[in-house]
């Protein structure tokens, strides 16, 4: 067990962080001309899902430019100048990486569960989920400002101690092992596994809009925490993908290169134009800063409807 505890530096840390992406990515594209292929076979692929995959990676792009030129230097700065007030002064090891990456793992489920339950944060979320289709493309399918949150939910780590590049390898494997979830291909693993970790199968119930489903299994990489927190649901009816108020101009023959810009800003029209629609401050502020479920009362309330 010593080669556990043996040292390492940051700048080996930061080499497999690059390699295992790159590397990733390719295989990831592997993996969808299979899930693509399987879908020809099983006569389920269809022009809209093809449109709907090209959109995921334009999506992926746009989000890349932003994220180059507005957030990679302030999210390495931040960390890199928050590890100057860090408690302790944790040793870069295989056994604090591995400690590190359960932490970063509780830090993706309650960044995850507070991207669903917040509109202003949901805005940006919901590209990720206005899909209606569920293979490994959807999982590069991203917001305008996705890449804000994490920050604020993994910088404990650093303060805590941890190598702020150790911290962003752990953020990457938890993201990357949630990418390799979205996918129909595999139905369910060893109850073992089901109960343990995360699957496609719990994933899959995570991009759902069936009723039942709704904000559930925000698990990054082990399904525990949603058994501990009460929001694990099993996979156990046909899952329907998407929001549940669809974006229809995404699939349509006629917006094609017009879609992932639509897909892109929807969530931010919607939430703007609510917002500016608004009849009173406070329901403004619920549109912006409340669930994404909240309605005003005249909305939900018959006898106020009828009334006007």
């Amino acid at each position: 067990m010593e080669w556990a505890f043996k040292s390492l530096s940051e700048m080996q840390v930061y080499g497999w962080e690059e390699w295992i992406g790159t590397w990733f990515f390719y295989v990831s594209f592997a993996f969808l001309a299979f899930e693509l292929i399987r879908y020809l076979v099983l006569r389920k692929l269809k022009w809209s899902m093809i449109g709907d995959t090209i959109t995921n990676y334009l999506t992926l792009y746009m989000f890349l430019a932003i994220s180059f030129v507005l957030l990679a230097g302030l999210y390495v700065s931040a960390y890199v100048y928050a590890s100057q007030f860090a408690l302790f002064d944790i040793e870069v090891n295989w056994a604090t990486i591995a400690i590190c990456i359960v932490l970063a793992d509780i830090a993706y489920y309650w960044e995850h569960r507070f991207m669903h339950r917040v509109n202003l944060v949901w805005a940006t979320h919901s590209v990720h989920h206005s899909s209606p289709f569920f293979n490994i493309s959807v999982a590069y399918r991203f917001g305008p400002m996705d890449g804000v949150w994490p920050i604020f939910f993994h910088l404990p780590l650093v303060l805590l101690g941890f190598n702020p590049f150790v911290v962003l390898f752990a953020e990457l494997l938890v993201q990357l092992f949630q990418t390799a979830l979205h996918t129909e291909a595999i139905r369910k693993f060893p109850k073992p596994v089901e109960w343990v970790f995360n699957t496609p199968s719990h994933h899959r119930v995570h991009h759902a809009s069936n009723e039942k489903y709704l904000d559930a299994n925000y698990a990054g990489i082990f399904i525990l925490w949603d058994r501990m927190f009460g929001t694990f649901v099993e996979e156990d009816e046909k899952v329907v993908y998407g929001l549940v108020k669809p974006v229809p101009e995404i699939n349509s023959p006629s917006r094609m290169l017009a879609a992932p810009f639509v897909a892109f800003f929807h969530g931010f029209w919607r939430m703007g134009k609510n917002v500016l629609g608004a009849r009173r401050f406070g329901d403004a502020w619920m549109y912006a800063f409340g669930t994404p479920e909240w309605t005003p009362k005249e909305k939900c309330d018959p006898e106020i409807q009828a009334a006007e």
